[in-house]
């Protein structure tokens, strides 16, 4: 019924996006909303949701286990800080490509195909990691890398589904599912930072294997989940929003570049913060790795826990330009404090402050191009992906070449080079934060001018 009432009406357009007629669209709420928004169908799709959260739960493990095991990797395998740097490196460009590869095969084929294969990608890719001194006996270096990118497909997988599954599910507040989903990568990072500092604790360092083969677990429980979980329809390929559209859309340009300055000042923070809290601030290692990581996470958690909760009393636009806000003050305030606890504590609290960036982006971009498919969700991880690796490299790179930058301020001139780099490199990271809000206006002036061009075409065609 609704390919017959799309496909046999004139569409406006508003921004590269189709518009029915406002006749059509009451009609269309009439037939639909009942059996969308009634309690069958949202508990039919509960089994999803919660596949989708452990999906989620799953991309931080991904993301973020074998860092907590590169001391590890180094001693055992002899390796350098450059070698295991560049499996991150290779982490987020595996996850870009994946991305963008199957955005097209996903349109085509469906979404539970391609899912399925992103968590067996993964629950392989993390056997491969526990079994590469055996299986890579002469080159164990070799073996990380090919785990790498075995795990990291799957996780490029997890970006570019997970978001649209839960978007494609019938209910009245896309941002509430949406900061929820992503909360549960928070936790899932707290989760694994103190469960893998535990389990090594116990095991001993020497038996990291192990450790590695207990995470396993989770890709496959939810590689049989997502087998029989039900999915959302996806949209017809005739009423899809082509890649072409949306890259002629002023707006669409301003999501991606909003989405990948907003992933550069949540993961620059992330990934800074233990180097940054041990060398800049002059604290325990286990301060930064256990107070400043886990406090980040937990605010990060927090932030998309409440709005998912509350989030129909705030626009979803003003929480991020707040939240934009508070992370350039959270910045500027690590940088430039001379007391450590403060600093710290504005590490934490940059968490918070970015915690609907990535995920409220998606919001809107999906919101803005409804019918845009996989594609949409693909370039939006890719460019988020991209800016977290551009931000935090940024940081490195201030650090390196500018690392007296922050001692043209009078109460920093007393620091030495060690402590004033990464403090350089914080006070350069503001800038992501600051250009997430110079966007979220450039994007609202720009909305506010497409309602009034469809305005105006409304009244013409009155006339």
């Amino acid at each position: 019924m609704l390919v017959k009432l799309c496909g046999g009406s004139q569409a406006l357009s508003c921004g590269g996006r189709a518009v029915v007629s406002l006749g059509q669209r009451h009609l269309l709420k009439q037939i639909f909303t009942p059996l969308a928004f009634s309690p069958v169908l949202i508990f039919m799709y509960k089994s999803t949701i919660r596949a989708c959260y452990l999906g989620n739960f799953v991309g931080a493990l991904i993301c973020n286990l074998a860092p907590l095991l590169y001391i590890t990797f180094m001693h055992e395998f002899s390796l350098s800080f450059e070698q295991v740097g560049r499996l991150t490196l290779l982490n987020f460009f595996t996850q870009i490509v994946a991305d963008l590869v199957f955005s097209r095969p996903v349109d085509r084929y469906g979404i539970r195909p391609f899912i399925t294969l992103g968590h067996g990608l993964a629950f392989v890719g993390l056997l491969m990691l526990a079994f590469t001194p055996s299986l890579f006996p002469n080159n164990p270096y070799l073996g990380l890398m090919i785990a790498t990118v075995v795990y990291s497909s799957g996780g490029g997988l997890f970006e570019l589904l997970l978001s649209a599954i839960v978007q494609g599910i019938p209910n009245d507040s896309k941002e509430w599912a949406m900061s929820l989903l992503h909360s549960f990568y928070a936790w899932g990072f707290i989760v694994v930072v103190v469960g893998t500092t535990s389990m090594l604790y116990l095991f001993g360092r020497e038996h990291w294997t192990l450790v590695v083969l207990v995470w396993s677990v989770l890709p496959l429980v939810n590689f049989f989940n997502f087998m029989r979980v039900p999915l959302a329809p996806p949209v017809a390929e005739e009423h899809r929003t082509k890649i072409k559209t949306l890259f002629n859309s002023k707006y669409f340009l301003l999501v991606v570049f909003g989405i990948a300055v907003g992933g550069a000042t949540e993961v620059s923070m992330s990934q800074w913060t233990s180097a940054f809290v041990e060398s800049a601030l002059q604290l325990p290692k286990v301060v930064g790795d256990l107070v400043g990581l886990c406090m980040f996470a937990l605010f990060l958690g927090i932030g998309r826990a409440v709005y998912g909760k509350y989030g129909n009393r705030l626009p979803i636009w003003k929480a991020m330009f707040y939240g934009s806000l508070l992370c350039v003050v959270c910045y500027l305030v690590a940088a430039t404090s001379p007391w450590p606890l403060l600093s710290l504590f504005a590490c934490a609290l940059t968490g918070l402050g970015s915690s609907l960036l990535w995920p409220g982006s998606v919001v809107i971009g999906a919101r803005h191009f409804p019918l845009a498919g996989a594609s949409l969700f693909a370039m939006l991880a890719a460019a988020g992906d991209g800016g977290a690796s551009i931000g935090p490299w940024l940081i490195g790179l201030t650090a390196d070449i500018h690392p007296t930058l922050v001692q043209v301020l009078p109460w920093m001139k007393a620091l030495g080079e060690g402590e004033s780099a990464l403090r350089s490199g914080m006070l350069i990271g503001a800038l992501s934060p600051a250009l997430m809000a110079i966007t979220l206006l450039m994007m609202r002036r720009e909305e506010n001018k497409q309602k009034e061009q469809a305005g105006s075409k409304g009244v013409q065609r009155v006339q």
